[in-house]
Parts: structure tokens; sequence; C-alpha cells
């Protein structure tokens, strides 16, 4: 059975993560609070951000970052943007 969550990003029940993200109490957050939906449009979102900004996410200040841009797109906050990410078009083939 599929376990449901209510989502504080779309403000509505979906369904939610299998398992918190990462351990500790932000990842138990996440896993009772985000549903599958939105923490996949924030992995997406990170990507673009690590590409984009160059970010080595290894170091403390990028993690940091990541962290507080986490947060702030989780709760529909505003969030930096991927300065340069143009998304592609869906005639990119022609």
């Amino acid at each position: 059975m599929t376990r449901t969550v209510f989502c504080r990003k779309h403000q509505q029940e979906l369904e939610g993560l299998d398992k918190p993200p990462f351990p500790g109490p932000k990842g138990q957050d996440i896993h009772e609070n985000v549903s599958r939906q939105a923490w996949q449009e924030w992995l997406h979102h990170q990507t673009l951000l690590i590409n984009e900004k160059h970010l080595n996410v290894m170091d403390p200040k990028a993690k940091a970052f990541l962290d507080e841009q986490r947060e702030r797109f989780l709760n529909n906050e505003s969030v930096e943007k991927a300065e340069g990410y143009v998304p592609p078009t869906k005639d990119a083939n022609q």
C-alpha cells in the first residue's frame, strides 16, 4: 500500500517517500512532510544549481547553500535560479 503525506510544498495529500532521504531530524521531517513528487522536483532543481553554479558538493559553504535552498524550495519560498539554464524545447530535434 502506498504511503501518503500532506505535502507542505504542494499543500495536498500525495504519495510519500519510502524512507527518509538522509539520516537525522531533517531527513525525518522530509519523510513525514514532503511528497515523492516534491522531492523529485527538488532533486532536479538541486542538479541545476550544482551544474550552473559549478558547486563542489564537498565544500561546506556549497553544502550550506544547498541546505538553505532545499528548505526554501520545500517551503515554497523564493529560491536561487540556475543562471544560464535554458530548458530544452519540445521541437529540439528539428
